[in-house]
């Protein structure tokens, strides 16, 4: 199953989202990969700041647990600063609609 969203992060945050992720908490990457998660990637607009992911993961039901996880609630309050995001801080994510894929 293959799932894409979009999230933003505030205006000149850019450089300190990418820092971040370029050291993000080990025992998140093992819940995601226990979780079945592969192939995530997150890409950059630059001239909006919008971000787009895209996650092949085995169970959307694994995926839709991973933020009951206090590892994942600790990733996000680190990243409420530099992020829209809920009042529980999690990130403000729109789940997108495929509409066409091609293997």
């Amino acid at each position: 199953m293959r799932v894409a969203f979009k999230m933003k992060f505030y205006e000149g945050k850019h450089y300190e989202y990418e820092k971040r992720h370029s050291n993000v908490y080990p025992e998140l990457e093992s819940l995601l990969k226990e979780s079945g998660a592969k192939n995530y990637s997150i890409f950059l607009d630059e001239k909006t700041n919008i971000l787009f992911g895209y996650v092949e993961l085995e169970s959307l039901e694994k995926w839709d647990k991973i933020p009951e996880s206090k590892i994942c609630q600790k990733w996000w309050a680190y990243m409420k600063d530099i992020m829209e995001t809920n009042l529980d801080n999690s990130p403000i994510s729109i789940r997108l609609k495929e509409v066409y894929h091609l293997d």
